[in-house]
């Protein structure tokens, strides 16, 4: 680790969007807290960044969000009725996502950006690294890419980014990363950051995905950044400046992600999500695998 370095201790996540792709289902459901097989979308994402050692977690939120203020807070008269009733493992999985985290909420107010939401974070996080997650990206637990940022981020300092390579022709949905190699093969130096770009005009194939580790720097470039690319204030135009310095809370690095990925925001991607998730489950993958390649079998015949 860096002799400079702080320790990431503090996890960010943005929960404020709308969900206009999931309507109607989210007109009056926050799309955070739709399921994946039987827990909310939002759960997998605290939980990952439990498991990466940040039990300090503040969620930026807006209107109609207060369920998932409530998801993670204790529902006493629920745990008494399976208290009642005697359901141990249903009283376990209800009182976990209470126990998971010290959970912090702010609201964002407008809709500004992702930009300005890590911006509203700053009173919180003050002059330390953290972690940002967005909601919309569902990690495998088994690929701990959030503890490989953070261990990167100790020993190149300024913020790291996620990468994964991306068909070319789907560049233009994400942000997209001018790199340089490193002597670690799955770390890259960031040198410079495109939002959603024309597949002509990507720097790469390596598209930039919801998960950083920024230095607190981020926030004084913030409040110089102007809206961007949608009337927004990006996140990724402030990273480009950052990318630019080697001192003053840069450089940004990139850490190469090959693993499993489930993007929840996308309906197709949502619904492949559940089947591989409830697939490879102990108590529910035997019967639902069976009935789905039967499933599939019989369609295959139409």
């Amino acid at each position: 680790m860096s002799p400079h370095a702080h320790p990431v201790t503090k996890a960010v996540i943005p929960a404020a969007g709308l969900g206009t792709r999931f309507l109607p289902a989210t007109k009056a459901t926050p799309k955070e807290m739709l399921p994946v097989v039987d827990k909310p979308a939002i759960q997998y994402v605290v939980e990952e960044a439990v498991a990466a050692g940040l039990s300090d977690v503040l969620m930026i939120t807006g209107r109609n969000k207060r369920p998932l203020e409530d998801h993670f807070d204790r529902n006493y008269e629920l745990e008494e009725a399976l208290t009642r009733k005697g359901d141990a493992s249903r009283l376990a999985r209800v009182r976990e996502s209470s126990d998971l985290a010290t959970m912090h909420y702010v609201r964002q107010g407008a809709p500004q950006g992702l930009g300005h939401a890590v911006l509203c974070a700053e009173p919180h996080v003050g002059d330390q690294p953290f972690a940002v997650l967005l909601g919309d990206d569902l990690i495998d637990p088994r690929d701990p890419l959030l503890a490989r940022m953070i261990a990167v981020q100790g020993q190149y300092g300024g913020s790291v980014v996620a990468l994964m390579e991306v068909d070319p022709a789907q560049i233009h949905l994400y942000g997209s990363a001018a790199i340089s190699p490193t002597s670690d093969d799955d770390v890259v130096r960031v040198t410079g950051l495109v939002e959603k770009p024309d597949a002509a005009a990507a720097p790469s194939s390596l598209a930039v995905i919801g998960r950083y580790v920024l230095d607190p720097a981020v926030f004084e470039v913030l409040r110089k950044t102007g809206p961007g690319r949608g009337g927004e204030i990006q996140l990724t135009d402030a990273l480009r400046v950052l990318a630019e310095r080697d001192d003053e809370g840069g450089p940004v690095h990139g850490v190469v992600f090959t693993g499993r990925r489930y993007d929840t925001g996308d309906r197709g991607d949502y619904l492949r999500a559940i089947v591989r998730l409830a697939s490879e489950r102990e108590d529910l993958g035997p019967d639902f695998r069976s009935w789905l390649r039967t499933y599939v079998s019989e369609e295959m015949q139409d």
